[in-house]
């Protein structure tokens, strides 16, 4: 047997039984009757192959090597052994049924493969596998989806809730533009004084019933008072004053910006 058909013939085994099995499967040979020294060639030319690939040998396939040649031996002394009832011993027997019963855990063994390959395929709530192997050819992610799980996609979407939620319930800043300003209501009170000489602070507040226009009057006031453009006169009982002209009151209006 040359190296060529090894390469092409023999791959590596699971255990030197399995070797064995395959040596006579594929000679068609009789396991009640292995030619043990065919078989213990083929068994030393493929552990002489692994050895020039530089693939290490393993330990039983050395002891199964010299079973089978102690087996050789024995079959060629001229003697054969003999059992204590005259019978003649086969030097094959220990060996046939070690392989006898190294089949039978195979088959076994197969037969469990092959059920777990049939229950994988079964269509189950919530196996999703061929549905993200399909979507992952379609959009090369294969990698990413096949390790997708429904807990996965549970936590992601649950995730998703959340921050929708956080977003549609986070307070809303609405920045309103109102028509006052510090400078406006600072003409419109020296305009009023100028035309009233003297003007209530109530009949001020009551021209802007608003809030917002009650504060931009009150801080236009105060600046105005302490720039002396306007004076104040603390009417009777002190519940009401006057907002009346100050000393650096300009002549025109726009002159108080």
């Amino acid at each position: 047997m040359t190296q060529e058909n090894f390469e092409v013939k023999l791959p590596l085994f699971e255990g030197p039984f399995d070797l064995l099995l395959f040596f006579i499967e594929r000679d068609e040979l009789d396991i009640y009757d292995i030619p043990i020294s065919k078989i213990t060639n083929d068994f030393l030319d493929y552990i002489k192959h692994l050895e020039t690939l530089n693939i290490e040998v393993a330990s039983e396939f050395i002891l199964v090597a010299s079973t089978l040649m102690r087996i050789k031996s024995k079959m060629l002394l001229p003697r054969p052994q003999i059992d204590e009832a005259g019978n003649e011993i086969d030097p094959r027997e220990e060996l046939v049924k070690h392989l006898l019963e190294y089949k039978k855990y195979k088959s076994v063994v197969d037969t469990f493969h092959h059920m777990e390959d049939t229950e994988l395929m079964k269509e189950k709530r919530g196996n999703l596998t061929k549905e993200l192997k399909s979507l992952a050819e379609s959009t090369n992610v294969e990698a990413e989806l096949q390790d997708v799980t429904i807990f996965k996609l549970m936590t992601v979407f649950e995730k998703v809730l959340k921050r929708f939620e956080a977003e549609k319930n986070k307070p809303v800043h609405q920045v309103i533009q109102y028509p006052y300003t510090i400078e406006g209501q600072k003409k419109y009170v020296v305009d009023e004084v100028k035309r009233k000489q003297k003007l209530s602070f109530t009949e001020l507040l009551e021209a802007f019933p608003s809030r917002i226009g009650l504060i931009f009057n009150f801080l236009a006031v105060l600046e105005m008072l302490a720039q002396q453009i306007l004076s104040i006169q603390i009417g009777e009982g002190f519940n009401n004053f006057w907002i009346t002209k100050g000393e650096n009151l300009p002549e025109s209006t726009d002159t108080v910006l």
